[in-house]
């Protein structure tokens, strides 16, 4: 069957990002191959890892900065995926300056190149389809990264090391056959659609990805070591849960993703900690453990990536969105792994590290829903104050006449609250109607007084229950 050019377009997007993601997770980012070669000489692992995940982070967080465009994120993803390969090369021989250098500047430009690919899940993947992109992402990676981890244990590092290189070159290939110059299929479809008036939202799906994924960094430093003689099963199977997880939620019908979901994983998280205090350490409850913790990372995963995808639409620089989000969950990892050495280091006998896990674990978890909520309503308010903004004069003001107020509006708080649902600051509106930002602000309070609410997300979710109910 011949395929479409955006379905086309949006396949080589997904396969040019999975082959150099799949270097990143079994070399660079705390993979098995770097394990491997630190342990055949006998090197410094945890100096040499922390500084690989420190300087990923890094690149994530400021990769907006350095893509602009589509076009400056084609040459950015090549350029670093290049760099990648050329700093990757002196661990072929014994440890030197050059690993550290190397693996720090690999880190750095392999995270630039992640937040450059925010443009290619924009402009070629529908909104609707995003979670589905992900998903795919994710598994074909993890897949590329087992077959990669294997061959480092069942045969050496080094051509495991030489297999991940290869995916650099055939990632790259992807991206070149992707056009600079193509409109993006999301633009017919949410041509309305307005930017984020604040970076509110993202930063509280930061927040909510930092927290999940120092559970994950706890993982690597507190259950991972207590397997390591099981080397085998633990190189093939580990990344096995996580895969098939994100297989489930990817074939799902949307009404069923998201919220509930969420908490399947902070349920199968919190199993797996209890498991691993209760259980022996053998192959049988490897297999339990590893299948609770991994199937609750690909939930969790998948529902903040999907999230993230929905925000790019909201950008003018989707490689600045989704660095700044990933780099959130690169933070958690290194957050949790300094934590757990921290524990661990303590001497204590491995029931109590496993208590002291669980409760960090679960103080992370009663977490999530209050910020899980406060996300879901800021991304609902947005949603409809694009809906508003693409409506006729006379449709907004039907909306508007059928919200009940305390008191009526004047003629100003009026004014005000039109420009609040086209989506303009504070600023914006006291540049607007030339007047001062306090004046602005009393304005406000006085529209929330009068709609019995506390904040903008409460005002908007109540027009947009009022739009709903219609």
């Amino acid at each position: 069957m011949k395929l479409t050019k955006p379905k086309a377009y949006r396949i080589y997007s997904i396969v040019g990002f999975a082959f150099p993601f799949a270097y990143q997770l079994s070399f660079l980012f705390e993979g098995q191959v770097l394990y491997g070669l630190l342990e055949y000489f006998n090197a410094d692992a945890p100096l040499y890892i922390t500084g690989a995940i420190a300087a990923h982070f890094a690149g994530l967080f400021t990769g907006g900065f350095i893509s602009k465009n589509i076009a400056s994120a084609r040459k950015a993803m090549i350029f670093a995926m290049g760099l990648c390969v050329l700093f990757s090369i002196p661990f072929y021989f014994p440890p030197s300056v050059l690993w550290a250098t190397g693996l720090i500047a690999a880190g750095y430009a392999s995270g630039c190149a992640v937040a450059a690919w925010g443009f290619f899940l924009k402009a070629f993947t529908p909104k609707n389809e995003r979670l589905q992109s992900c998903a795919d992402v994710l598994i074909f990676s993890n897949v590329l990264m087992i077959a990669i981890n294997v061959m480092s244990e069942m045969w050496s590092p080094f051509a495991a090391l030489s297999f991940s290189l290869a995916c650099i070159p055939l990632g790259c290939f992807f991206i070149r056959l992707l056009p600079v110059d193509f409109e993006p299929i999301t633009e017919a479809s949410f041509r309305n659609e307005i930017p984020l008036s604040s970076d509110h939202p993202l930063l509280i799906l930061a927040l909510f990805v930092f927290i999940i994924t120092i559970d994950s960094g706890l993982m690597y430093q507190v259950i991972n070591p207590a397997f390591d003689h099981l080397t085998r099963l633990v190189s093939w199977y580990w990344a096995v849960p996580y895969i098939l997880a994100l297989a489930i939620l990817r074939f799902m019908p949307l009404s069923r993703k998201r919220s509930p979901v969420l908490y399947v994983g902070m349920g199968m998280i919190m199993a797996a900690f209890i498991s691993f205090m209760l259980l022996g350490r053998c192959e049988t409850d490897y297999l339990i453990v590893d299948t609770l913790m991994l199937g609750a990372c690909g939930i969790f995963d998948l529902f903040w990536w999907s999230i993230l995808g929905e925000m790019l639409d909201h950008t003018n620089n989707p490689a600045k969105t989704f660095g700044i989000g990933l780099s959130a969950n690169v933070l958690g990892v290194l957050c949790g792994g300094v934590l757990g050495m921290f524990i661990t280091s303590s001497k204590l006998p491995s029931a109590e590290v496993a208590v002291i896990a669980l409760i960090v674990v679960c103080i992370t978890l009663v977490l999530l829903p209050p910020l899980n909520r406060q996300l879901v309503l800021l991304l609902k308010s947005h949603t409809y104050l694009t809906v508003y903004s693409g409506m006729s004069q006379t449709e907004q003001a039907t909306v508007m006449s059928h919200i009940k107020t305390l008191d009526p509006l004047t003629v100003r708080e009026q004014e005000v609250l039109q420009l609040i649902l086209s989506g303009k600051s504070n600023r914006e509106i006291a540049s607007t109607l030339f007047i001062s930002e306090n004046t602005v602000k009393t304005h406000i309070r006085n529209i929330f007084s009068k709609y019995d609410v506390s904040s903008r997300v409460e005002l908007v979710s109540t027009l947009l229950k009022n739009q709903s109910a219609k």
